[in-house]
């Protein structure tokens, strides 16, 4: 922390630490995977984003070809209300024929679909 006037400001790692507690508590562990979910499924919003705009797609269009309306499609883009059977659909709709997850050592590759 540090003062400037009648301020206190404090760092990210000292907020985060003051808010969930330091790393490698359960509080503070559960926060940063909240974060990491959050950012993989913005991430993906993304990639399905620049696929639909590649292919000159509306979001209308895209939600008319899995049958969900436009507003489905643009929390899917924001990374709201991605499942899995979701994502095949919209990337099978955009024609990504396969992909798979990496689970690490051990599990290895499952395929999506």
């Amino acid at each position: 922390m540090k003062q400037v006037g009648k301020f206190e400001l404090y760092s990210l790692d000292e907020a985060l630490d003051r808010h969930f507690g330091p790393v490698g508590t359960p509080e503070r562990d559960a926060h940063e995977a909240r974060v990491a979910e959050a950012v993989h499924a913005y991430e993906i919003g993304e990639a399905i984003k620049k696929a639909r705009l590649q292919q000159n797609l509306t979001q209308e269009e895209l939600g008319k070809r899995i049958g969900v309306k436009r507003a489905q499609i643009s929390r899917i883009e924001r990374g709201r209300n991605i499942t899995i059977p979701t994502m095949s659909r919209v990337f099978r709709a955009l024609g990504v024929a396969t992909a798979s997850l990496d689970l690490g050592h051990g599990i290895g590759k499952v395929a999506l679909w």
